[in-house]
């Protein structure tokens, strides 16, 4: 408990990691109390005020159909945050077990593993994405499992190099002695034992996974109309009369992915410093 209270007293300390944790915080109590703050149909077309600029009643305009270009942003916020976080959560646990399995055991469970690590790595991400987009079909549902699926490989190979240390301590060979199983001892004693490391590399995943969504979402792939993200409200940008004209249409989302993905990257940085001082130097 007091080690908690030291990494959290640690981050808040950091400047860069208070501004993330505000930041962050303030993003998803908006997207998630979205309904009960905006009164207006987030999809309401009324083409009679399309590509309007700010004004008082619409604070970031509307789009080409005349939906509240805010209102979007706000529920975009939702969509984008969800992607990230489910993705993350999906290639942790691939890469996490994987990763401890391939460790753990060695010999040519090893080879095989780290076989599919490479083959996975060399494979274009965007390509393979786009690819298996257009088979099982853009969603938001599709884009979680996609990004989750390719994006798995980095934490592998972090968590096996870690289980090839931990494996050969004396608390280890402690509970072989007591006649604990691989995967007790792999779930029991190894993965918390690394729990840092896997919390500061999903932190850090999420603004990864977004900004993945963002590009698919930006080539058509990716979360489709009329559910609003980030990356499919940046897709006017293709449109160069978009681009020059109505740059409330693509200005904020793309603004609200570099302060987000900023704001994660902050707080994943002050996480290795406060779990890991030695970080700092």
């Amino acid at each position: 408990m007091k080690i908690k209270r030291r990494i959290i007293k640690d981050l808040l300390k950091n400047k860069r990691s208070l501004f993330g944790v505000i930041f962050l915080t303030l993003t998803i109590l908006t997207s998630i109390f979205a309904p009960l703050i905006l009164n207006r149909d987030r999809d309401l077309i009324n083409t009679a005020i399309s590509n309007m600029s700010p004004s008082f009643k619409y604070i970031l305009g509307t789009d080409d159909l005349g939906r509240d270009n805010f209102i979007r942003l706000i529920y975009g916020g939702r969509v984008s945050l969800a992607v990230g976080i489910g993705a993350t959560l999906i290639s942790v646990l691939i890469g996490v077990l994987l990763g401890a399995v391939a460790g753990y055991f060695g010999g040519a469970i090893d080879i095989i593993i780290v076989v599919l690590i490479d083959v996975f790595m060399c494979i274009p991400f965007l390509v393979i994405a786009l690819i298996l987009a257009s088979i099982i079909g853009a969603s938001v549902w599709n884009s979680i499992l996609i990004i989750g699926f390719l994006g798995w490989t980095t934490i592998a190979r972090i968590v096996r190099g870690q289980v090839f240390e931990l494996k050969e301590r004396q608390f280890i060979e402690a509970a072989k002695c007591l006649g604990m199983g691989p995967m007790d001892i792999i779930f029991k004693h190894i993965i918390p034992n690394i729990s840092s490391t896997i919390i500061v590399y999903a932190t850090l995943g999420v603004g990864g996974a977004i900004l993945a969504e963002s590009g698919l979402s930006y080539l058509g792939m990716g979360v489709k109309q009329p559910v609003p993200s980030w990356g499919n409200m940046l897709s006017v940008a293709r449109n160069m009369k978009s681009l020059t004209m109505y740059w409330w249409q693509w200005a904020p989302p793309g603004i609200m992915v570099f302060l987000t993905i900023l704001s994660i990257n902050f707080i994943g940085d002050g996480l290795r410093e406060a779990i890991n001082p030695k970080a700092k130097e």
